[in-house]
C-alpha cells in the first residue's frame, strides 16, 4: 500500500534482535504507542506498530486488549479461540468487532495514531482455513464469510487493520511532511 511513496519499509527482523516491549497498557492505543515509540527510540527511525483485538459485546468487550493472551499468558490461537467459544455457549447476542490502533512514532516520542474497527458476529464453531487468531469464528456479514474464508485481498479491504492502514495511506503525503518537520 505504500509502494508509490519514497519510503523503504523494513521489518524488525531486518535489524536483528531488540528488546521486547511489554504490552501492559490499558488500551489498544497505549499498547500500540508503547511498541512504536520504543522501537523508534531504539532504532532511530520512525516505527509503525499496531495493537488489535476482538471485542465481544455480550462478554463486556472481552477479550479486548488481552486477545492474544486471553486463555493464558502464552496461549495459542486455538486455546484463545476455544475460550471465547466456551464463554459464548448459550448466548444469543453474537455481535463482536475487531479493533486496530496503528501508531507511527518518531525517535523523539511524537506519534500519529490511526484506528478502525470491523463489525461482525461470533459463530459457534470455526469455519475456514485462512488467517489466524479468531478469524475462523469471526463472521463478516458484508461478504457472508468468516475472516478465515477470505483471501488476503478481501480481508485487507474490510478488516480493522486494512481500514486503519488505508487511513494512514490516504494522508501519507502529510505524514511524510510531519516526519520531515520532526526529524530534520
Amino acid at each position: 500500500m505504500l509502494k508509490d511513496f519514497p519510503v523503504i519499509i523494513k521489518n524488525l527482523d531486518d535489524f536483528g534482535p531488540i528488546p521486547e516491549v511489554t504490552e501492559d497498557g490499558e488500551t489498544f492505543d497505549e499498547n500500540a504507542y508503547k511498541k512504536s515509540s520504543f522501537t523508534a527510540r531504539v532504532l532511530g527511525f520512525p516505527a509503525l506498530a499496531d495493537d488489535s483485538g476482538l471485542l465481544v459485546d455480550v462478554l463486556g468487550g472481552e477479550p479486548g486488549i488481552r486477545s492474544a493472551r486471553y486463555a493464558s499468558e502464552n496461549a495459542t490461537d486455538k486455546e484463545n479461540l476455544e475460550k471465547v467459544l466456551e464463554k459464548m455457549q448459550g448466548k444469543d447476542n453474537r455481535k463482536a468487532s475487531f479493533k486496530c490502533v496503528l501508531s507511527l512514532a518518531i525517535p523523539t516520542g511524537a506519534a500519529l495514531t490511526y484506528e478502525a474497527s470491523c463489525q461482525g458476529e461470533i459463530l459457534s464453531k470455526p469455519v475456514g482455513d485462512n488467517g489466524f487468531g479468531y478469524d475462523p469464528v469471526f463472521y463478516f456479514p458484508g461478504l457472508d464469510k468468516t475472516f478465515a474464508q477470505l483471501s488476503i485481498e478481501e480481508k485487507s479491504m474490510v478488516s480493522h487493520r486494512g481500514k486503519a492502514l488505508k487511513e494512514l495511506v490516504s494522508e501519507f503525503d502529510k505524514v511524510l511532511e510531519w516526519i520531515d518537520i520532526h526529524m530534520p
